[in-house]
């Protein structure tokens, strides 16, 4: 089993692992020849939030080398913030933040690259950047993050939640605006709800005993999904159309929520897909649609609330 490929684009990469690393501790990432997945399934999600991100190799990587007996996959689990302090010591361009500007290196990484590696028995992803300090000496620092890798067989379990045709599919205003409003109805309710219509209407909504709150915009876009069907599938979807001005809604956990707002970081075009009463789909896709480098699927279920 061999792994190591050189990271191109680090600033893109940790903002990925920062869009996740909320939501659960670890996280498993899974390397095949082509795509990179990070994955976030955890049942004890708060509120059964789950995200499964896909991102091209040649997004990220430069002379990427794979090799396994399992199809040329290789699959782990480890540590989500031990990762994004390995990617975050690699450059002072990892993050704009202040706060993490205090605790960068003092050298720009030229260089990263990530390697499978086995020190004292354990099995690592190991970082080692070469670079410049600020003074001008050549640097090479390793940071190692241990990882459990997985059976092939265990891997073959993964799969995504099996979800419904959604009603819906609604382009999201910028994230950052979402989660400051969200933040604001997070003191007053538990639960949030998410409707949206096919004529580019989306709304955001609390109800309680004390207070109804309504959030609403107009001509959000609504963009069609490529089927894999065949055209009989699609012509007979199409003759079932729901009425472009019904409302569909998912009431969801606003904490959940919050979390998914996370990948503002990450995001330049998200479109949100509702399944009436059963879960919400969120797309983040990194770059525009036509050419994204990858995308992060965020499911958050349905949660059941006597007030809506």
């Amino acid at each position: 089993m061999r792994f190591r490929a050189t990271i191109e684009n680090v600033p893109t990469f940790y903002r990925l692992i920062q869009a996740v690393e909320k939501l659960q501790r670890t996280c498993i990432m899974k390397f095949t020849e082509t795509e990179m997945h990070v994955i976030c399934n955890d049942d004890a999600n708060e509120g059964g939030i789950q995200v499964w991100s896909v991102v091209k190799v040649d997004t990220m990587f430069t002379s990427y080398r794979i090799q396994s007996n399992a199809n040329n996959a290789i699959t782990l689990t480890l540590s989500a913030e031990a990762l994004l302090s390995a990617l975050r010591s690699s450059s002072s361009s990892a993050s704009s933040s202040s706060v993490a500007a205090a605790i960068l290196p003092s050298y720009d990484a030229d260089e990263v690259v990530m390697k499978l590696a086995k020190k004292n028995e354990q099995a690592v992803l190991s970082f080692e950047m070469y670079g410049m300090s600020r003074s001008g000496r050549k640097v090479r620092v390793v940071h190692d993050v241990r990882i459990d890798v997985m059976r092939p067989a265990e891997s073959d379990k993964l799969h995504e939640p099996r979800c419904p045709d959604p009603e819906v599919h609604v382009l999201l205003p910028p994230l950052l605006k979402l989660r400051t409003i969200v933040e604001r109805l997070r003191p007053l309710s538990d639960v949030l709800a998410l409707r949206a219509n096919n004529s580019g209407i989306l709304q955001l909504s609390i109800n309680t005993d004390t207070v109804k709150l309504e959030t609403q915009w107009v001509k959000c876009g609504n963009p069609s999904i490529a089927l894999n069907d065949e055209d009989e599938d699609a012509e007979d979807i199409s003759l079932n159309k729901p009425d472009p001005d019904e409302m569909f809604c998912v009431l969801v956990s606003i904490r959940s929520f919050l979390k998914f707002l996370n990948s503002h970081v990450v995001s330049a075009t998200t479109i949100l897909c509702l399944c009436h009463n059963h879960c919400a789909i969120l797309y983040v896709y990194i770059g525009e649609i036509a050419d994204a480098g990858g995308v992060l699927t965020y499911y958050i279920p349905t949660v059941i609330d006597g007030d809506e």
